[in-house]
């Protein structure tokens, strides 16, 4: 026998970006997903429920993470198949990066799923963007590693390359980077961006040697993102020094107003 019932419609799979430690930095639109979601699946629910509290919002959570990704991925997917609008949000920042969520993401598209982005805070670009470097090119190394091992294998192609290398650390990779970096190239400027948002926000810049002196005198940050600048290229002189032209002249002349 035939059913005459017709297939459910394919739900929304959103990705909402969440704030990264300031709750009032939740984006209106984000908010009026976050309300409206059938489900919300998150890295750690506790987490994003005082967020969601905060706001003023009662919704259902799940979460997506860190262990059984790939069975709770599947449930999440015959979620979406038989209509269900779900946001993924990771526990702080954009879901996704540098969090588990990409499986799901990607199921979703293999099965014709809507994946709708709905952006704002990031402590990725938002580190990038306060450090006070060029910030064209950079290279993003996610969570390091927590290993002396792991972290040597993860720093020794990047500490020596020309783009900034961006990373999420904890304490404890923190010290196991210091230490390599101090090995390998001591000089090398480090930016170090702890608790963005929070009352507590610092961000301290200089050699490894002036980054540890400055947080000997701080409280453990919670959250750091640690970005270590490229290695300087170095000029090569083919021949003998030009004379600056006119206009380079007087950028490099004191002028006089008298």
């Amino acid at each position: 026998m035939i059913s005459d019932d017709p297939q459910p419609k394919p739900g929304i799979l959103f990705l909402v970006a969440v704030p990264i430690g300031n709750f009032d930095d939740l984006t209106v639109r984000a908010i009026r997903i976050l309300r409206e979601a059938d489900l919300i699946a998150s890295e750690d629910p506790e987490k994003t429920r005082q967020m969601l509290s905060h706001h003023g919002i009662d919704a259902t959570l799940t979460s997506y993470g860190p262990t059984n990704i790939e069975e709770k991925a599947d449930i999440l997917l015959d979620r979406l198949q038989q209509g269900a609008q779900i946001a993924l949000v990771s526990d702080c920042g954009s879901p996704v990066i540098a969090d588990p969520g990409a499986l799901l993401v990607t199921l979703a598209h293999t099965h014709g799923i809507q994946v709708v982005s709905i952006p704002g805070p990031s402590a990725l670009t938002a580190a990038v963007a306060m450090a006070g470097l060029p910030c064209d090119r950079f290279v993003f190394l996610g969570q390091l590693p927590e290993t002396r091992a792991g972290m040597r294998r993860c720093l020794s192609t990047h500490s020596i390359g020309t783009i900034n290398t961006v990373a999420f650390c904890t304490g404890t990779s923190l010290a196991l980077a210091l230490d390599i970096v101090a090995d390998v190239t001591p000089q090398r400027t480090i930016v170090l961006v702890c608790d963005l948002t929070k009352p507590n926000e610092r961000i301290m810049r200089g050699t490894v040697f002036q980054i540890r002196r400055g947080l000997k005198k701080l409280p453990t940050p919670e959250d750091m993102t640690l970005i270590l600048t490229g290695k300087r290229k170095r000029m090569v002189r083919t021949g003998r020094k030009k004379s600056a032209t006119p206009a380079q002249s007087l950028s490099s002349r004191r002028i006089s107003t008298r």
